[in-house]
């Protein structure tokens, strides 16, 4: 039962406070499930980061439902879903009303635009720690290499982010055989 609590709290605070429930989200659920409750390892959250932004919908559920059934079976991923879902659904009903009078209000938009800059930290602050596992776990050159080619794919060529995570699947799979 103490499970499933921890579940519904490590859960709950990332959608409380993760801006939007998206990527801003994500090092919050990785201090959670990582650092807090230690369900996994920086390397197995690395890769089912990986395995959620391959699949459609949002990435936060997605990664609460996966957590939660390792955890807890079935009913832990329906708490973490749960836990996930709650704060955006209350702040949905409750506060569209005035969300709606003020969408367009210069208060409003400064304020998501000075959220971002945290954002964007927090996400290099992630990113920095699956390159160092990644670099423990693969050694330089197949990190710079998988690296590039990953930079190239999304950026240069505008590839899915689902075929260049299946593509390092697959040089993951050929390199390591």
């Amino acid at each position: 039962m103490i499970e499933y609590w921890h579940l519904f709290i490590a859960f709950l605070i990332p959608g409380i406070v993760g801006y939007g429930g998206g990527p801003a989200s994500i090092p919050l659920i990785e201090y959670e499930v990582v650092q807090r409750f230690e369900w996994m390892t920086t390397q197995e959250f690395g890769e089912v980061l990986a395995l959620g932004n391959a699949l459609p919908g949002p990435i936060a559920t997605k990664m609460a439902g996966y957590i939660g059934y390792e955890v807890g079976g079935v009913i832990g991923a329906t708490v973490a879903i749960s836990a996930t879902v709650i704060p955006s659904l209350i702040a949905m009903i409750v506060l569209l009303k005035l969300l709606l009078k003020f969408k367009n209000s210069p208060k409003v938009k400064r304020m998501t635009a000075l959220i971002r800059p945290a954002i964007a930290i927090l996400l290099a602050v992630l990113a920095y720690q699956f390159f160092a596992t990644s670099y423990e776990g693969a050694g330089l050159v197949q990190t710079i290499i998988l690296v590039t080619l990953s930079f190239l794919a999304l950026e240069k060529w505008n590839i899915h982010p689902a075929y260049v995570i299946i593509g390092a699947l697959t040089y993951g799979a050929v390199i390591l055989s």
